[in-house]
């Protein structure tokens, strides 16, 4: 897909945060316990690390990832804000290769695609909450810039519309004549970004770029997108309004996104932020050693510092 010219002058930044930053934990509510683990322990592969109450939380070795908020009384709610998906990020290309095997095997849906800097493989919970698998691929080419029109643009020059299918066959083959099938992610596996639906790209760009201090990347109004980072693609953290302008926060026990964490290095970071979020008029409220904050559009969001 190639996207009108559009200038990003007024959007990009380079990052406030320390490039140290990285995302923590994230918090989803799902219905039940069994349908939920169905997925992002037996498919996705992660490890059920502890459970305690309704909270699930799972990740790879003893470092969480993601936490499972059962008791939810529905599903995701459409037109609404929230989680668009959580991406795990994954070490090796053979590692997708062993999720989308255990992807099949159970029959569940998956969505393998190219977008050129990283390959993914998109599948959802049965709640509706959207997860996707990322392997980055930055040595293939550059995300393109909207001023010239085009979305991507290969090592060889060529361009590339960052939404090409995925040969799952040739992926596969990868594993080799007799692959010894794995049910869990490796070590190194982590929370790469966080894409969530918002009702205003620019208000979304404010909060996350001049509020929180990531990176301002661009804005595709025509593609209904924006993102903001660090100093390496893909994003950290993207948004969109493919919810339409008029979502809503979604009603109280809905499945879907509680809140995602970004970690900081020091007590110095954090007091950046604060100052941030207080001369950009951004509330935000002291809480459990960090700080929480709502973007413009509701999504939950805690900073906190690294143990």
């Amino acid at each position: 897909m190639i996207f009108p010219v559009e200038s990003q002058s007024s959007v990009r930044t380079k990052p406030a945060l320390p490039l140290t930053t990285k995302l923590g934990p994230v918090h989803i509510a799902v219905t039940e316990r069994d349908k939920a683990l169905a997925i992002w322990r037996d498919v996705v592969g992660l490890e059920l690390i502890a459970e305690a109450g309704n909270e699930l939380t799972l990740g790879v070795g003893k470092t969480p990832l993601i936490v499972l908020e059962t008791g939810a009384v529905r599903p995701v709610v459409q037109r609404t804000t929230g989680l668009y998906h959580v991406a795990i990020h994954v070490p090796k290309r053979t590692d997708m290769a062993q999720l989308a095997i255990r992807a099949l095997q159970r029959n569940v849906r998956i969505a393998p695609t190219d977008h050129l800097v990283s390959e993914a493989i998109y599948l959802w919970d049965f709640d509706g909450n959207g997860i996707e698998i990322t392997f980055e691929t930055p040595w293939r080419g550059t995300l393109g810039d909207p001023e010239s029109g085009n979305y991507a643009t290969t090592t060889e020059g060529k361009q590339h519309s960052g939404r090409e299918p995925i040969d799952l066959q040739q992926m596969v083959s990868e594993l080799g004549p007799n692959p010894v099938l794995e049910a869990t992610m490796p070590k190194g596996t982590r929370i790469g970004h966080v894409h969530v639906h918002v009702n205003d790209l620019h208000q979304a760009m404010d909060f996350y770029r001049d509020g929180i201090g990531f990176g301002g990347l661009f804005i595709i109004k025509s593609f209904g997108m924006g993102d903001v980072g660090l100093d390496y693609t893909p994003h950290t953290v993207a948004f969109n309004i493919w919810s339409g302008p008029n979502a809503t926060q979604a009603p109280a026990g809905s499945a879907g996104l509680r809140w995602f964490t970004i970690v900081v290095p020091d007590e110095q970071t954090l007091d950046d932020v604060r100052a941030r979020l207080t001369a950009h008029h951004f509330a935000f409220e002291e809480a459990g050693g960090g700080i929480e904050a709502r973007d413009p559009s509701g999504n939950l969001v805690k900073i906190v510092i690294a143990k």
